[in-house]
């Protein structure tokens, strides 16, 4: 199928052949027919495409402070390695298009193939000929409600929850300062709702398009502006304004404060700064409020993702709801969007119509921009360069095109001599992007077709966590040998059935790199054959977001099963022995369960009798090097700083250090040299045996006491 892309290094846009998705729980598929380009929105991205590293830098500081925060926690060359690929990987475009419901995954009970619907979510409802969307982001199209006029909803969901936010009564004068696709819409429902609604914007052609839907209108720079809004409000001033302009200035606000009667409301949509003259605010005790996109839901991955809806008795209008309340308003004859629409275009001619924000033709300016998609897709090959010649013993597949897939392992593997033979992903496009980048033979449409491919010698798994153990054994009963990136299960009978698929045969390997680092190498050496050595190891992992995919038990695990069975496995690794037993506590965190904290002690006792503590926290200052081992017992100290100084005290001090290297490379070259017969597999033991550990000290999170690993 064809999809618009972006590619934010230099934001060129692209419309390339990508997999269709494929329904999965909750979720549906459908086929779009029509995608709304919007003007400001997507021109913002346009504009952020075009700039420099440096005015990429200085326009989102946050994400240049999350470089050099990563840096400081994972290495100068991981941060560049990500931040590189972010850069070069090719992004949808896309949060509001309609079609017809091609499939439905398990627990969609609402919808079924051939509906019509609208579709919502930036990532979901992009610019492509068929996509993937949670159920709650979907809204039914009833019969007599054009599909063109339903790719307006999300859009038009996003001015209604801020109307919405301005608690507008009938009657009311209520102000939107910024007449663009939003600002439009929003005067539109205003007028609908039996508002008096009263536009400004700074341009001669919105005021004029907001002017033929009924709407009083002036622009920013007309001297009788304020008094047009008194008289409008019979000298009151308005009672609310709604913000809908994006620009760097803090005019709109100041704007809205002067408009705004005593005790008004000023409601915040659009970008602006958030700085104004507090004296006016002050004065008329002015109420600022800010409107989240498309209402309650919004930014839950709960909600959005997982299909858990929000009580209506309790949240009324959540994003769904004001989804299909804007659909019933076109269906009432109330909201017209055909009166927006200025341009149409067929999908093919996408970088044309994103050519049209940027260099608008005079007099012509685009609000609402179409883009077109057929209704018989035929079948075109995603890609397909020619096969190589002279198999290598080490054809992978690649499950999983994620950020770390990406610019860690698919690198590693590519100079470790493995032949990139396919690769799937969820979406389709990073799929695609990566075979192009990396030199894959082909793109897959689905997981089982990876699996079964008879081709292949190993399939490398780079999922999110819930996916691993199941896919561990798909690949393992194939006969193939398995590469999972860590963990290998979130649950002791995930880990069972991993288990019982090894005792049928088949090589596996966990993404457990830190046990091949060079200094984890030269530090197990000196420990060799010592019997009363304990061992410390601390992690200052930084702070994780709260809405991250990690934290979530079911997908994630939690940054203890996520994260921390690295370092499990690595001081097992270093004692030579599997842990015996565990006992863990944390720090309690408000709102969030036991085995879920981020800050957690543990102390491991290990099979020959060693011990090792281990401490883990994501509330550390990220300027603290991330990870430091301690080994003492013997006669020798031992200090391993990050993985790129290790100190050994035995008598004298000896020091060996280098860039940072955490075994990444070494632990692929081990994988391909082993599926070539080059090597021999790793103990598939002692990777049950970390997880199960690891599995123990949540465990004994949950229960305060004392835990068995085996």
């Amino acid at each position: 199928m064809r999809q618009v892309t972006q590619r934010p290094r230099d934001g060129r846009i692209e419309t390339i052949e990508v997999p269709e998705p494929s329904a999965r729980p909750e979720w549906v598929v459908v086929d779009n027919r029509y995608s709304l380009i919007s003007a400001g929105t997507e021109r913002t991205k346009l504009d952020f495409g075009r700039k420099t590293l440096l005015g990429k830098a200085r326009a989102r500081p946050d994400l240049a402070r999350k470089v050099v925060d990563r840096a400081r926690v994972e290495g100068v060359r991981s941060a560049l390695a990500l931040s590189r690929d972010r850069l070069d990987r090719l992004a949808p475009l896309g949060y509001s298009s309609a079609g017809i419901v091609r499939t439905v995954g398990a627990g969609v009970e609402s919808l079924a193939p051939g509906d019509a619907v609208a579709c919502a979510g930036a990532g979901w409802a992009n610019h492509a000929e068929v996509v993937a969307i949670p159920k709650n982001l979907v809204a039914r199209v009833p019969k007599g409600v054009s599909l063109d006029d339903a790719a307006y909803a999300t859009v038009g969901a996003i001015a209604l929850h801020a109307v919405r936010q301005s608690d507008a009564r009938v009657g009311e004068s209520v102000g939107v300062v910024g007449l663009g696709l939003v600002g439009q819409i929003a005067v539109r429902i205003l007028k609908a709702a039996g508002c008096i609604p009263f536009g400004v914007d700074v341009d001669s052609e919105a005021v004029a398009l907001a002017r033929s839907g009924g709407v009083v209108a002036h622009e920013r720079q007309d001297p009788a502006l304020e008094q047009a809004a008194l008289h409008l409000s019979h000298d009151l001033g308005l009672d609310a304004v709604i913000v809908c302009a994006a620009v760097d200035s803090a005019d709109p606000i100041e704007l809205s404060a002067t408009l705004a009667r005593d005790r008004g409301r000023v409601i915040l949509v659009g970008d602006v700064p958030l700085t104004a003259d507090r004296r006016v605010f002050y004065e008329k005790e002015l109420e600022l409020r800010l409107s989240r996109s498309y209402g309650p839901g919004r930014y839950d991955r709960d909600y959005e993702e997982h299909g858990r809806d929000l009580p209506a008795g309790y949240v009324r209008w959540t994003e769904q709801r004001n989804l299909q309340a804007f659909i019933d308003l076109i269906a009432s004859g109330a909201i017209c969007p055909s009166e927006l629409t200025t341009h149409r275009l067929p999908v093919e001619r996408a970088e044309e119509a994103f050519a049209l924000l940027e260099h608008p033709v005079e007099g012509e300016r685009p609000f609402g921009v179409l883009l077109e998609y057929p209704e018989t897709l035929p079948r075109r090959p995603v890609f397909a360069p020619a096969r190589r010649s002279g198999p290598t013993g080490a054809r992978v597949g690649l499950i999983g095109a994620g950020s770390f897939a990406r610019s860690t392992l698919v690198p590693a593997l590519k100079e470790a001599g493995a032949e990139l033979a396919v690769v799937h992903s969820a979406g389709g496009l990073s799929a695609a992007d990566l075979a192009e980048k990396m030199g894959f033979e082909n793109v897959a449409d689905s997981i089982e077709a990876v699996i079964a491919d008879d081709t292949l010698n190993a399939v490398v798994v780079a999922t999110r966590h819930a996916d691993h153990a199941a896919l561990a054994v798909a690949i393992l009963e194939s006969g193939k040998a398995a590469f999972i990136e860590k963990p290998l299960a979130l649950t002791a009978t995930q880990l069972d059935e991993v288990e019982a698929a090894l005792a049928a045969g088949g090589s596996l390997m966990v993404g457990f790199n830190r046990r091949f680092a060079p200094l984890t190498e030269r530090l197990g050496a000196a420990l060799e054959g010592m019997t009363d050595v304990a061992l410390t190891y601390r992690i200052n992992a930084g702070p994780l977001a709260a809405d991250h995919w990690l934290g979530d038990p079911e997908e994630g695990g939690g940054r203890i099963l996520g994260e921390a069975c690295h370092f499990v496995d690595l001081l097992s690794h270093l004692a030579r022995a599997p842990v015996a037993s565990v006992y863990a506590a944390c720090v309690p965190q408000a709102g969030r369960e036991v085995a879920l904290s981020d800050t957690v002690a543990t102390t491991l006792r290990f099979q020959n009798s060693l011990v090792g503590s281990l401490v883990y926290s994501g509330g550390g200052d990220p300027k603290l090097p991330k990870e430091r081992i301690e080994a003492l017992g013997g006669g020798l100290s031992a200090v391993l700083d990050d993985f790129r100084r290790l100190e050994l005290y035995r008598g004298t001090r000896t020091v060996h250090k280098g860039a940072q290297d955490k075994g990444h490379r070494a632990q692929l070259r081990r994988f391909v040299a082993a599926m070539q017969g080059h090597a021999e597999f790793p103990d598939a033991g002692t990777y049950l045996a970390s997880t199960r550990a690891t599995l123990a000290v949540v465990e004994s999170l949950r229960t305060g006491l004392p835990v068995a690993a085996s």
